[in-house]
């Protein structure tokens, strides 16, 4: 028997060994070298012909603090900010709810929630748009029921460009908060009440620590993306609510200055990093090692 469990688990080591390779080789050439690429680039020299040229430069980053990008990126933050709180606030008791009901009704309550995926994304803009226009369907129905004379301005607006990111990555908050959720011990709860705690003591010394890391898994998976939905922008806000998305998009696609285009690509990632470096740090101070789970 003993031989016999020896080598069914040599048979495995070539298809385990294998797939290590293909899964670090596929990291290493998809993800760690364009990043690395970017990097490079984000360093070098604006050319006409070529894109790209030497010498060695740090202009692209100085760059970062003239007013015309300093504004569209502190802009974008506000309302990627502004998107990740509204989130957060609506994804928190959504996903408590949807983790204190009946466990058969909770996948299908999650189902609900992704269905959205299963269409594109630009269509699922295009479908607001139809929504938000002057002559679109709010308005029309506002119009008949009396509410309003005229139509009302949504689309082009900073609150437009908001609605349809909040749309978008609604599901990204929820997810992560739900699955910490569920790994909250009821026992836990019920100690804190037996001990005197107030449901509101509860809530801030026990369950909001506890769900730190979701809070931040959240953040991470809706802040980021947010300053990068070039297309959100262009289809609900027009030229005067731009993302950094589109940013990094007229830079490398029409101004042609990729350096410039991978230093702001480069701040993005390092965002990126910070909000890791937090939820690994949230991680730890409740005693919880695995915080891969992000991805």
């Amino acid at each position: 028997m003993a031989r016999a469990g020896s080598t069914h688990l040599s048979n495995k080591s070539p298809f385990r060994t294998a797939t290590l390779w293909l899964i670090w080789g596929w990291l290493l050439i998809f993800a760690l070298l364009p990043n690395i690429l970017v990097i490079i680039v984000s360093f070098l020299s604006r050319d006409s012909s070529d894109f790209i040229s030497l010498p060695v430069s740090i202009d692209s980053y100085v760059r970062m603090i003239d007013p015309l990008y300093f504004d569209v990126f502190v802009h974008s933050l506000w309302m990627a900010g502004i998107t990740t709180v509204i989130c957060l606030l609506l994804g928190y008791p959504f996903a408590w709810l949807v983790s204190k009901t009946k466990a058969r009704w909770q996948p299908l309550l999650m189902l609900l929630l992704i269905l959205p995926f299963w269409t594109n994304s630009l269509v699922r803009v295009y479908a607001l748009k139809l929504l938000f226009a002057t002559n679109g369907l709010i308005n029309k129905a506002l119009l008949a029921i009396g509410i309003i004379d005229t139509p009302i301005d949504m689309l082009y607006t900073q609150g437009a460009v908001i609605v349809g990111l909040i749309y978008l990555l609604f599901p990204f908050m929820v997810l992560p908060l739900y699955a910490v959720f569920t790994d909250l011990r009821n026992d836990m709860l019920l100690a804190s009440q037996d001990l005197g705690a107030s449901k509101p003591q509860t809530f801030w010394h026990i369950v909001l620590p506890l769900t730190t890391p979701g809070i931040i898994s959240g953040v991470l998976l809706v802040l980021l993306p947010a300053m990068g939905m070039f297309y959100v922008a262009d289809i609900l806000g027009g030229s005067r609510n731009l993302l950094v998305g589109n940013i990094i998009k007229n830079q490398f696609l029409d101004a042609r200055d990729w350096p410039f285009g991978a230093a702001a690509s480069v701040l993005l990632t390092l965002a990126m990093a910070v909000l890791l470096l937090a939820y690994r740090a949230s991680s730890r101070r409740i005693g919880k090692t695995d915080f891969n789970e992000v991805a």
